[in-house]
């Protein structure tokens, strides 16, 4: 089949790749969207730790039904689908405990084994979900980091009237700040880039530049008190350790954001009896495919219009021009006719 494949850091080449052997309990999708992840980018980069290249990216996948394993049942050819990319063992302790996201043996669809920048992927059944009638392929593939924002914000119990303060306006941010917004929440965006902020803006958030005088605004806005919820989204590690001071004492830290392994993260260990704040990590998602879809299918969600669509076999020269110019495009989605 054909692919764009990433053969090392900066090399990628559009070429032929072996066909997916599918399995008694797989489904043969046929790709017709595939979302451009900071994942994706660091696979392009050389900074994914886990990546064995060559190797096929691409993990926020729609495609349709092309072919069903013989234990499949209840799939029909042609149906419009999205993937969930995360494969857990379902052996180990998070397994057993009900955090398969977490799951030890974790294997993800375009990171460890082929992804949706092809023709073709095969994925196991029962990470397979139908997309609504009436979505086009574009907006379903959106449906994977919208589940993102969707477990962070259940991690952090965000709910409705809650002043919620979101560090960062990349894709992911604005995938929590419209989730946030559907909640009822209060959503105040903080970035420090212009037009992030005034995409923000767009879709509904109050916006708040990330400089020296945000502890004070934020102060300001919730009456010297602090945030409610904090969410970080941007991976910098000094922008997590502001969270200390910007949430409220008794309030809630969710972290989105990844660092680069073996980098530290300071909080002020006062903080932790004197606010009794607690801190969340948040990991990909838990059972959130349905909200996200429903969520996307309603028209409740505006953060599909932000993104520009290339096609597929352009994807070298796209991953090339954005690694280049990081701010040309916002979110980018490769697309198969």
């Amino acid at each position: 089949m054909k692919a764009a494949i990433f053969d090392a850091p900066h090399q990628m080449h559009v070429g032929h790749w072996r066909n997916p052997e599918l399995g008694p309990d797989d489904v043969l999708i046929s790709v017709k969207a595939a979302g451009i992840c900071a994942g994706d980018l660091y696979i392009y980069t050389g900074k994914n730790p886990y990546t064995k290249y060559p190797i096929i990216g691409g993990h926020e996948i729609c495609g349709v039904v092309a072919g069903t394993g013989s234990n499949v049942t209840g799939m029909a050819a042609g149906q419009l689908v999205v993937v969930e990319p995360f494969l857990s063992c379902g052996r180990c302790y998070a397994c057993r405990v009900g955090k398969p996201n977490c799951c030890t043996n974790l294997q993800i669809i375009g990171v460890h084994r082929a992804g949706g920048y092809a023709e073709d992927v095969v994925v196991p059944a029962t990470h397979v979900h139908a997309v609504p009638a009436g979505m086009s392929p574009l907006r379903a593939s959106f449906a994977e980091p919208v589940t993102i924002a969707i477990h962070a914000c259940r991690r952090g119990t965000v709910s409705a009237g809650e002043y919620v303060l979101v560090l960062g306006c990349g894709p992911i941010g604005l995938a929590l700040i419209e989730v946030a917004l559907a909640r009822g929440a209060r959503v105040v965006a903080v970035d420090i880039m212009e037009p992030r902020l005034e995409t923000a803006r767009t879709l509904g958030a109050e916006v708040l530049k990330s400089d020296e005088r945000l502890l004070e605004r934020v102060l300001e806005q919730t009456n010297q008190e602090g945030a409610p919820v904090v969410i970080e989204a941007t991976g910098n590690p000094r922008v997590m350790e502001s969270t200390a001071q910007l949430v409220a004492a008794g309030g809630r830290i969710v972290v989105v954001g990844l660092v680069p392994k073996g980098v530290q993260v300071q909080f002020p260990g006062l903080d932790f009896t004197r606010k009794e704040m607690t801190i969340l990590g948040s990991r990909t998602e838990t059972n959130c495919f349905p909200e996200a879809l429903d969520l996307l299918a309603g028209g409740r969600l505006r953060y599909p219009e932000v993104a520009t669509a290339f096609d597929l076999w352009s994807a070298p020269e796209v991953f090339g021009h954005i690694v280049r110019t990081p701010n040309a495009v916002h979110k980018g989605v490769f697309v198969r006719n």
